[in-house]
């Protein structure tokens, strides 16, 4: 569920002074560059800059933000799960899931065509937004030393978003009972190639980087993908510890499947903090 900015605020105010207590309680251990398995659970402060066209049959849509034009919230914070595991010395698969959803009933300011329909300025309209994130990537780690780490990356992440607007009220302010509406179901595939990169400078600490560009196009879906991911963990303990890093996912697709014939344009970013098992 999203929080407020004052849930929020109170979440990291009683995150930072437990850490900061653990650590100075804690003996200093080394931690290697990799991993052979870990578990990450945590929350992702979320940073959605999305805009979205969906046409309907024979007309074309307007696009719109869900932010500026629906009035969705696009800065959540959100359960977050991620998991590594290197089964052989260089070889690291990695998995990572999170949901959110978000609901806004609000006068718009401007028109637009949405798929079947037409929504007129001054009228009232309620939408939801539902997105599954689903991410799998794979490193084969060419160059492992003794405090760092490079090799080439390839990543996926799939969205799965759920996009419905609903006219509550016409120009008039007069009720329409929910009788036009829209709904587009979306599943767009974020697929990268890059290189990720590890670094263990001191006892506790190790820092992470990842970075991915594709051009996609398959399965009546074409567009660009931007992924890039910077980190740093912190380990008290020698199986335990801390990460927080900022990521950031760039996607401009457009799509003409039956389920959603449109574009769809965003920023997945934000912060993640969490607490880490491995060995």
């Amino acid at each position: 569920m999203p929080l407020s900015l004052q849930s929020r605020k109170v979440f990291f105010a009683a995150c930072v002074p437990t850490l900061v207590l653990l650590g100075l309680a804690a003996p200093a251990r080394a931690v290697e560059p990799l991993d052979t398995f870990s578990v990450r659970i945590g929350g992702y402060i979320t940073s959605f800059d999305t805009e979205v066209r969906a046409d309907g049959q024979g007309r074309r849509g307007t696009p719109i933000s869900l932010d500026s034009d629906l009035g969705l919230d696009d800065d959540n914070i959100v359960a977050n799960l991620g998991l590594t595991w290197r089964p052989w010395q260089r070889h690291e698969f990695g998995l990572a899931y999170y949901r959110q959803s978000s609901d806004s009933t609000r006068v718009i300011d401007r028109d637009f065509n949405f798929e079947d329909h037409f929504y007129q300025t001054s009228s009232t309209v309620h939408s939801e937004v539902d997105m599954d994130a689903y991410e799998a990537s794979y490193v084969w780690w060419a160059a492992s030393r003794e405090n760092w780490a490079l090799g080439p990356r390839v990543g996926l992440i799939w969205y799965r978003i759920e996009l419905s607007l609903r006219l509550e009220a016409d120009v008039n302010g007069e009720p329409v009972n929910g009788s036009i509406g829209d709904e587009v179901e979306a599943d767009v595939p974020a697929p990268t190639i890059g290189a990720s990169w590890r670094w263990s400078p001191a006892e506790q600490w190790r820092f992470s980087a990842d970075a991915g560009y594709f051009t996609l196009s398959v399965d009546d879906i074409d567009g660009d993908v931007y992924f890039g991911r910077v980190g740093v963990e912190w380990f008290p303990w020698r199986s335990a510890g801390f990460s927080l890093d900022y990521t950031s996912t760039r996607i401009k697709v457009d799509s003409n499947k039956s389920s959603f014939n449109g574009n769809v344009d965003f920023t997945d970013a934000g912060l993640r903090l969490g607490f880490v098992y491995r060995f």
